[in-house]
Order: structure tokens, then C-alpha cells, then sequence
């Protein structure tokens, strides 16, 4: 992991421009009228990578299984329309997006912010991405620019998100194209994932390209770009290169879970599905992960059924396993990810299994094994890749493999794990005890109430398309 330095964004705005007679006695010079890129561009990474990391852990984790909660678990049953401690993205899709679409504005306009055009598209298309793959249809080609355009925005179709003019990926080519086409000596500064390089961003845009091309792998052909972009290796291969940043063990850019409460920190333990499989592949991240419950007589594990009905079911905390140290006394260990090697090896062993690239779908997965012990600082085992989490072990499938293995390592990175089950199916995860959503796995998010508040026409069309807001109709990528 790399260990960038930071503090939180305090923000410092700068006047441009001059007034006079009338107007210069009525011009407040303590507000704001444009703020410099360089610190809204750390403002937004920062700010989107903070607290999706902590959705990540409150919601993300509990729809993909990997933890479940104790108490206010409401989410953690499936009753999604009803978030508590965490299960409402929304806000933070949109305010990052809005303030990134102010980078972009600026980049075109003023040529001494030339360099932030192809961070801030590729900024665009990767928050796009997660936002359509979590609701489907949403407010995208007149949203984000209210001052300028429409405050009531249409709901977009996901396929024309992801594949028309200005979307995401149209956005990731130009942004690559905008970064290439950049001659000035002005550095890009504010960079809290890459510290201003370029050439980083284009491989972070590469490796997002290969990833959303797969998503939508179902509906599009897309082996001859997968394949371009396999050829080229431009893309995400070391962990050295991620895009991340680190959290530390201060506030305020500890994770956030550090400085919460004990009692917020202590209500969400590991999921039965996650030591299952964590058990079964004998995998030490298991000690990464979490920790021995308060009660075992040895170095043992113990996980809870997810979606319990906190109410009437009795819980003894002592008996399962809280999160590790890395998600509270150590958070410098820990990262706001973005994209990783790990992952983007994944996406290659899944396309090579799946013909779509002409590859060595077990070299790319385990490759991806060890980059992914690698980033959760945990040895491999000389003999792990031999046992059941070898590529072809019996009673499994290759693809399972792939899958399950980019699921262990994507614990608190938003809502990625559950995304990637919606998409194939594994892991398997468990009925919930309790189920408040008819006992079916959702496989989208509802949107908001204040998406109905303050858009109601265009959200009663969105609305009616999903069969009432309902959370188990399938977005078009998985359809």
C-alpha cells in the first residue's frame, strides 16, 4: 500500500475578479465564488473514498455477507428502503459528482487548469459507475450542474449511462485522450491517489475500462476491446500503483470507525457466510479480517447468520468475532480503495475464463491471489493455492474461484462484493434469519425519499419501471 501523507481538506477559496461602485459595496468578500481545483480535487477523493470505506463497513459488508450487525440491523435484514447506521449512498454519489463537475467546468475554461480535465472525467465515470450499478436508472446527463441546468433531472437508462456520449465509458476514453493531449508544465496537484501523476490515471482509467466492460459483458460483446486492452498491459498491475489512499491512526483521517464509539464499532461481527468460507479455504486473512471471539478457548472464529431479528433473538457479543485491529486501533493499515492490481487481475482471469481474451485464466488468478494477500498484509501460504483455493480444486468451478476470491479481498470497498454476486452468483450467500424482503437477496438499491421529495415526476417514472421502487428488480447489466 502506498503511504500518502495527508490532512482533512480545509477549504480555502480564492476571488476572482473586481467590482465596482455599487456592486464592490455589496460583494461579501468573506464568500466563496470559485474554488481552486487543486483543493476541490482532494476535497472529492478524499470525501468519496471516506465514506464510502465506512458504507462500505455498515452496509456494504452486511449486503455482501462478509460482516452482519447485532443491533439496528434493519439493512442487515433487507429492509433497505429503512437505513440506519449506514444504507444511504445517495447524497454522496451526487454531492462528489456535482463538485467534480466544477473541476471539469473549470479545466475547460481556464487553461491554467487544463491538467484536471482527464482526472476529473475519469473521477466522473468511476463515481457514475457505482452509483447506476447500485440503483439502475438514475439522474445523470442533465444532473450535476443545477446552478446551470435543471434541478428536476430525468432518470437516465443504465445502458445509456454506461454507453453513450458523455458516459462512462466515453468519459474514460476522453479522459485518457485529455491526459495525452496535455502539454502544459502546470503539475496536477491535490492528488491524494496518484501525488500528480498522469501517466497513473491513465492506467487507473484502463483498469476501470476493463471492469465495467465485463459488467456489461452480458448484454454488449466487448472481447475485442478487452482484448486491445489486455494487449497494451496499460493498466493497474502492481500494488504499488493502486489507486488508494491511506487512512492513518489520528483523527481526523483515522477510519472512521476508530472514532466512533465503542458501541457502534462492537455491533457488527463476522458474517457465518464470511467464516465459512474463509474456514473452508483454511485463509489467513481470517486473522486479518477479524479476531477470535471474547469466549473461544483457542484461536477459533465464530460467525453469525446474517439478518437476525435483534428483538426477540438474544446475543452474547463474547461468542463472535469482532472486526480486526486494521478497522480500529490500526487504521493506518487500512485504505479507501479505489482500484486495485488484485482486482483488475481478477477481471482478466474472469474474461480468459469466459473466451472473451485469449489468456492464462490461472495465471491471472493466481496472480490476483497474491497481489490480494499482498494488499491485506497477510503472508500466502506456501500451500494455499494447492488446497481448495486452487483454481481447479473439485466440487467448484473456476469461475466460482475467481469470484469468490475478488469477494474475500473487497471487504469494506462500498458495495462491491454484493454487486459482484448480483452479477454472477458467487459466493452463495445464505438466506438471512430474518428477512424483511420476502426472503429474497436484493439486487438493487431503492431510491431514496428525498429523491421523490424533490424530483417526484421524474421519480414516479424511475419508480414505476422498477415495479414501485422494488428492490428485487434487476438493472440492465444483469437483466
Amino acid at each position: 500500500m502506498k503511504k500518502i501523507i495527508y490532512t482533512l481538506l480545509i477549504l480555502a477559496f480564492t476571488l476572482l475578479g473586481c467590482t465596482k461602485d455599487f456592486e464592490e459595496i455589496n460583494t461579501n468578500p468573506n464568500a466563496p465564488v470559485v474554488v481552486q481545483p487543486s483543493l476541490l480535487l482532494r476535497q472529492v477523493i478524499y470525501d468519496f473514498g471516506e465514506q464510502m470505506s465506512y458504507e462500505g463497513f455498515v452496509a456494504g459488508d452486511l449486503l455482501g455477507q462478509h460482516r452482519t450487525a447485532l443491533d439496528f440491523n434493519l439493512f442487515d435484514r433487507h429492509d433497505l428502503k429503512s437505513p440506519q447506521l449506514g444504507g444511504n449512498p445517495w447524497s454522496i454519489f451526487y454531492t462528489n459528482l456535482r463538485d467534480n463537475e466544477i473541476i471539469l467546468n473549470q479545466s475547460k475554461t481556464t487553461s491554467a487548469f487544463a491538467v484536471y480535465e482527464g482526472p476529473a472525467l475519469i473521477l466522473k465515470a468511476y463515481m457514475a459507475a457505482g452509483l447506476t450499478d447500485l440503483f439502475g436508472d438514475v439522474p445523470y446527463f442533465e444532473a450535476f450542474n443545477g446552478v446551470e441546468g435543471t434541478v428536476t433531472p430525468k432518470y437516465d437508462l443504465q445502458e445509456d449511462i454506461y454507453q453513450n456520449e458523455n458516459g462512462i465509458l466515453d468519459n474514460l476514453d476522453k479522459g485518457i485522450a485529455a491526459i495525452n493531449a496535455y502539454t502544459g508544465s502546470i503539475a496536477l496537484e491535490g492528488d491524494i491517489l496518484f501525488d500528480g501523476n498522469l501517466q497513473a490515471w491513465i492506467q487507473f482509467a484502463n483498469s476501470l475500462k476493463i471492469k465495467y466492460l465485463i459488467r456489461i459483458s452480458k448484454k454488449v460483446d466487448v472481447a475485442a476491446q478487452l482484448q486491445t486492452l489486455y494487449n497494451q498491459g496499460n493498466y493497474i498491475t502492481s500494488n504499488s500503483n493502486n489507486a488508494v489512499f491511506d487512512f492513518t491512526n489520528s483523527d481526523p483521517n483515522s477510519f472512521r470507525l476508530a472514532q466512533l464509539r465503542v458501541g457502534d464499532f462492537n455491533n457488527f461481527v463476522l458474517s457465518e457466510t464470511m467464516e465459512e468460507i474463509l474456514v473452508d479455504l483454511d485463509d489467513a486473512r481470517i486473522n486479518t479480517f477479524f479476531r477470535p471471539f471474547a469466549n473461544a478457548t483457542g484461536n477459533d472464529y465464530n460467525g453469525l447468520i446474517n439478518g437476525i431479528n435483534s428483538s426477540t433473538t438474544s446475543i452474547a457479543l463474547a461468542d463472535y468475532s469482532l472486526s480486526g485491529t486494521a478497522f480500529r486501533e490500526d487504521t493506518s493499515t487500512l485504505d479507501a480503495n479505489f482500484m486495485t492490481a488484485w482486482e483488475t487481475s481478477f477481471l482478466l482471469a474472469e474474461a480468459a475464463e469466459k473466451g472473451l481474451i485469449t489468456a492464462n485464466a490461472e495465471t491471472l488468478y493466481n496472480e490476483g491471489v497474491r497481489q490480494a494477500f499482498e494488499y491485506w498484509n497477510t503472508t500466502l501460504p506456501a500451500n494455499y493455492l494447492l488446497g481448495n483455493a486452487n483454481y481447479n480444486a473439485a466440487g467448484t468451478s473456476p469461475l466460482a474461484q475467481i469470484i469468490t476470491q475478488k469477494w474475500i479481498a473487497s471487504i469494506i470497498q462500498g458495495y462491491e462484493g454484493w454487486i459482484e454476486y448480483r452479477r454472477t452468483g458467487f459466493p452463495v450467500l445464505k438466506n438471512v434469519s430474518a428477512s424483511l424482503n420476502n426472503g429474497l437477496i436484493p439486487v438493487r438499491m431503492p431510491y431514496p425519499a428525498e429523491a421523490a421529495t424533490l424530483n417526484q415526476e421524474n421519480y414516479s417514472a424511475a419508480a414505476a419501471a422498477t415495479n414501485g421502487n422494488s428492490l428485487d428488480v434487476n438493472v440492465w447489466w444483469n437483466e
